[in-house]
Protein backbone atom coordinates (compact mmCIF):
# COMPACT_ATOMS: atom_id res chain seq x y z
CA UNK A 1 0.00 0.00 0.00
CA UNK A 2 1.15 3.50 -0.54
CA UNK A 3 2.60 5.65 2.00
CA UNK A 4 0.73 8.80 3.36
CA UNK A 5 2.48 11.28 5.34
CA UNK A 6 1.22 11.03 9.21
CA UNK A 7 1.18 15.10 8.49
CA UNK A 8 -1.41 15.05 6.10
CA UNK A 9 -4.19 13.69 7.96
CA UNK A 10 -6.19 15.06 11.13
CA UNK A 11 -6.86 12.45 13.80
CA UNK A 12 -8.97 13.37 16.83
CA UNK A 13 -10.66 11.74 19.74
CA UNK A 14 -14.81 12.35 19.04
CA UNK A 15 -18.16 12.06 21.48
CA UNK A 16 -21.10 11.22 19.79
CA UNK A 17 -24.50 12.11 21.08
CA UNK A 18 -27.24 9.70 19.77
CA UNK A 19 -30.57 10.03 21.32
CA UNK A 20 -29.67 10.06 25.13
CA UNK A 21 -26.29 8.06 25.10
CA UNK A 22 -22.94 9.61 24.17
CA UNK A 23 -20.33 7.03 22.16
CA UNK A 24 -16.40 7.35 21.78
CA UNK A 25 -14.91 7.42 18.85
CA UNK A 26 -11.11 8.15 17.27
CA UNK A 27 -11.60 10.03 13.79
CA UNK A 28 -9.14 10.30 11.47
CA UNK A 29 -9.28 12.10 7.63
CA UNK A 30 -6.24 12.27 5.62
CA UNK A 31 -5.75 15.67 3.53
CA UNK A 32 -8.06 15.06 -0.09
CA UNK A 33 -10.30 11.96 1.03
CA UNK A 34 -13.13 11.38 -0.70
CA UNK A 35 -14.52 8.60 1.79
CA UNK A 36 -14.63 7.11 4.59
CA UNK A 37 -14.88 3.84 6.48
CA UNK A 38 -17.10 3.40 9.52
CA UNK A 39 -15.78 0.01 11.73
CA UNK A 40 -17.93 -1.90 13.80
CA UNK A 41 -16.11 -4.12 16.30
CA UNK A 42 -17.25 -7.12 17.21
CA UNK A 43 -18.51 -8.79 20.16
CA UNK A 44 -16.62 -8.03 23.50
CA UNK A 45 -14.45 -5.67 21.42
CA UNK A 46 -13.96 -1.77 21.26
CA UNK A 47 -12.64 0.95 19.01
CA UNK A 48 -9.35 -0.03 20.55
CA UNK A 49 -9.21 -3.37 18.72
CA UNK A 50 -5.76 -3.95 17.30
CA UNK A 51 -7.22 -5.93 14.30
CA UNK A 52 -9.30 -3.00 13.59
CA UNK A 53 -6.51 -0.31 14.16
CA UNK A 54 -4.24 -2.06 12.07
CA UNK A 55 -6.65 -2.28 9.25
CA UNK A 56 -7.52 1.49 9.62
CA UNK A 57 -4.40 2.86 9.82
CA UNK A 58 -3.60 1.00 6.20
CA UNK A 59 -6.83 2.08 4.50
CA UNK A 60 -5.40 5.74 5.98
CA UNK A 61 -2.21 5.14 3.85
CA UNK A 62 -4.94 5.26 0.89
CA UNK A 63 -6.50 8.66 1.52
CA UNK A 64 -9.20 6.98 2.90
CA UNK A 65 -10.92 8.53 6.40
CA UNK A 66 -11.64 6.05 9.32
CA UNK A 67 -13.72 6.36 12.26
CA UNK A 68 -13.54 3.71 15.21
CA UNK A 69 -16.48 3.94 17.97
CA UNK A 70 -17.46 2.22 20.70
CA UNK A 71 -20.89 0.23 19.93
CA UNK A 72 -21.79 0.33 23.78
CA UNK A 73 -21.14 3.36 26.15
CA UNK A 74 -18.61 2.73 29.49
CA UNK A 75 -21.78 1.94 31.73
CA UNK A 76 -23.30 -0.49 28.93
CA UNK A 77 -19.62 -2.49 28.76
CA UNK A 78 -18.99 -3.08 31.81
CA UNK A 79 -22.71 -4.97 32.07
CA UNK A 80 -21.86 -6.41 29.13
CA UNK A 81 -18.48 -8.15 30.81
CA UNK A 82 -20.52 -9.98 33.04
CA UNK A 83 -23.63 -10.64 31.05
CA UNK A 84 -22.60 -10.46 27.36
CA UNK A 85 -25.88 -10.07 26.50
CA UNK A 86 -25.18 -6.69 24.86
CA UNK A 87 -22.90 -7.75 22.25
CA UNK A 88 -25.16 -9.75 20.91
CA UNK A 89 -28.13 -7.51 20.08
CA UNK A 90 -27.53 -7.24 16.93
CA UNK A 91 -30.49 -4.94 16.23
CA UNK A 92 -29.17 -2.27 19.26
CA UNK A 93 -25.91 -2.21 17.49
CA UNK A 94 -27.27 -1.78 13.88
CA UNK A 95 -29.38 1.33 15.60
CA UNK A 96 -26.26 2.51 16.64
CA UNK A 97 -24.37 2.37 13.73
CA UNK A 98 -27.27 4.23 12.12
CA UNK A 99 -27.25 7.17 14.14
CA UNK A 100 -23.33 7.39 13.88
CA UNK A 101 -23.93 7.41 10.07
CA UNK A 102 -26.24 10.40 10.53
CA UNK A 103 -24.00 12.38 12.57
CA UNK A 104 -21.62 11.67 9.69
CA UNK A 105 -24.01 13.02 7.22
CA UNK A 106 -24.44 16.43 9.39
CA UNK A 107 -21.20 16.80 10.46
CA UNK A 108 -19.18 19.61 7.78
CA UNK A 109 -16.05 17.60 8.28
CA UNK A 110 -17.45 14.46 7.04
CA UNK A 111 -21.09 15.00 5.27
CA UNK A 112 -19.29 15.08 2.04
CA UNK A 113 -17.32 11.94 2.28
CA UNK A 114 -18.80 8.70 0.89
CA UNK A 115 -19.43 6.05 3.73
CA UNK A 116 -18.50 2.42 4.05
CA UNK A 117 -18.34 0.03 6.77
CA UNK A 118 -16.12 -2.42 8.18
CA UNK A 119 -17.73 -5.12 10.21
CA UNK A 120 -15.98 -7.74 12.48
CA UNK A 121 -17.49 -10.22 14.06
CA UNK A 122 -20.94 -9.50 14.90
CA UNK A 123 -20.41 -6.33 14.02
CA UNK A 124 -20.57 -7.49 10.51
CA UNK A 125 -24.35 -7.90 11.15
CA UNK A 126 -25.15 -4.72 13.02
CA UNK A 127 -23.15 -3.20 9.60
CA UNK A 128 -25.34 -4.75 7.16
CA UNK A 129 -28.45 -4.02 8.72
CA UNK A 130 -27.25 -0.41 8.55
CA UNK A 131 -26.31 -0.75 5.12
CA UNK A 132 -29.88 -1.94 4.52
CA UNK A 133 -31.50 1.44 6.62
CA UNK A 134 -29.39 3.75 4.88
CA UNK A 135 -29.39 2.27 1.41
CA UNK A 136 -28.70 5.41 -0.13
CA UNK A 137 -25.83 6.70 1.75
CA UNK A 138 -23.93 3.50 2.33
CA UNK A 139 -21.47 2.40 -0.70
CA UNK A 140 -19.56 -0.21 0.74
CA UNK A 141 -19.40 -3.23 2.90
CA UNK A 142 -16.87 -5.56 3.95
CA UNK A 143 -16.74 -8.07 6.40
CA UNK A 144 -13.60 -9.77 8.67
CA UNK A 145 -14.48 -13.07 10.20
CA UNK A 146 -18.10 -11.55 10.78
CA UNK A 147 -21.43 -13.45 10.95
CA UNK A 148 -23.62 -11.59 8.27
CA UNK A 149 -25.85 -14.64 8.93
CA UNK A 150 -27.48 -12.87 11.82
CA UNK A 151 -28.76 -9.75 9.85
CA UNK A 152 -30.39 -12.61 7.96
CA UNK A 153 -33.57 -10.75 7.40
CA UNK A 154 -31.63 -7.71 5.69
CA UNK A 155 -29.39 -9.07 3.34
CA UNK A 156 -32.44 -9.70 0.60
CA UNK A 157 -32.12 -5.58 0.72
CA UNK A 158 -28.81 -4.47 0.88
CA UNK A 159 -27.70 -2.59 -1.75
CA UNK A 160 -24.08 -1.90 -0.88
CA UNK A 161 -21.49 -3.90 -2.71
CA UNK A 162 -20.62 -6.45 -0.23
CA UNK A 163 -16.87 -8.34 0.36
CA UNK A 164 -17.27 -11.07 2.81
CA UNK A 165 -13.57 -12.30 4.21
CA UNK A 166 -12.95 -15.37 6.60
CA UNK A 167 -10.06 -17.59 7.41
CA UNK A 168 -9.58 -20.62 5.24
CA UNK A 169 -9.25 -22.30 8.45
CA UNK A 170 -12.22 -21.00 10.39
CA UNK A 171 -14.73 -23.74 8.75
CA UNK A 172 -17.65 -23.05 10.56
CA UNK A 173 -17.57 -18.86 9.69
CA UNK A 174 -17.10 -19.91 6.11
CA UNK A 175 -20.29 -21.96 5.68
CA UNK A 176 -22.17 -18.91 7.65
CA UNK A 177 -20.47 -16.58 4.99
CA UNK A 178 -21.29 -18.77 2.05
CA UNK A 179 -25.26 -18.97 3.31
CA UNK A 180 -25.45 -15.21 3.87
CA UNK A 181 -23.76 -15.07 0.48
CA UNK A 182 -26.11 -16.78 -1.15
CA UNK A 183 -28.89 -14.18 0.61
CA UNK A 184 -27.50 -11.46 -0.57
CA UNK A 185 -28.88 -9.79 -4.06
CA UNK A 186 -26.45 -7.24 -4.68
CA UNK A 187 -24.85 -7.41 -7.99
CA UNK A 188 -21.38 -6.56 -6.15
CA UNK A 189 -20.94 -9.39 -3.54
CA UNK A 190 -17.84 -11.49 -3.08
CA UNK A 191 -16.17 -14.01 -0.43
CA UNK A 192 -12.93 -13.71 -0.12
CA UNK A 193 -11.06 -17.11 1.69
CA UNK A 194 -7.13 -16.08 2.98
CA UNK A 195 -5.90 -19.48 2.98
CA UNK A 196 -4.45 -21.07 6.23
CA UNK A 197 -5.73 -18.17 8.79
CA UNK A 198 -7.80 -18.57 11.83
CA UNK A 199 -10.98 -16.62 13.18
CA UNK A 200 -8.77 -13.71 14.55
CA UNK A 201 -5.99 -13.91 11.22
CA UNK A 202 -3.25 -13.95 13.51
CA UNK A 203 -0.93 -16.25 11.32
CA UNK A 204 2.10 -14.20 10.02
CA UNK A 205 0.74 -12.16 6.69
CA UNK A 206 -2.92 -12.71 7.23
CA UNK A 207 -4.50 -9.62 8.66
CA UNK A 208 -1.68 -7.70 5.85
CA UNK A 209 -4.21 -9.83 3.19
CA UNK A 210 -7.69 -8.49 4.92
CA UNK A 211 -6.46 -4.87 4.98
CA UNK A 212 -5.23 -5.22 1.36
CA UNK A 213 -8.44 -6.90 0.14
CA UNK A 214 -10.68 -4.66 2.11
CA UNK A 215 -8.62 -1.63 1.02
CA UNK A 216 -9.24 -2.43 -2.52
CA UNK A 217 -12.62 -3.08 -2.46
CA UNK A 218 -13.03 0.25 -0.55
CA UNK A 219 -11.29 2.57 -3.48
CA UNK A 220 -13.77 0.65 -6.14
CA UNK A 221 -16.58 2.07 -4.52
CA UNK A 222 -15.57 5.02 -2.56
CA UNK A 223 -12.77 7.15 -3.81
CA UNK A 224 -15.40 8.73 -6.48
CA UNK A 225 -17.18 11.85 -6.15
CA UNK A 226 -19.96 11.97 -4.32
Amino acid sequence: MSELSSKSKSSNEIQIPIDSITLEGNLTIPEGAKGIVVFAHGSGSSRFSSRNRFVAQELQKEGLGTLLFDLLTAEEERIDMVTAHLRFDIDLLASRLVGVTNWLLSNPDTKNLNIGYFGASTGAAAALIAAKEHADVVKAVVSRGGRPDLAEKALPDVKAPTLLIVGGRDFQVIEMNQWALDRLKTEQKELKIVPGATHLFEEPGALEEVADLAGEWFKKYLLEEK
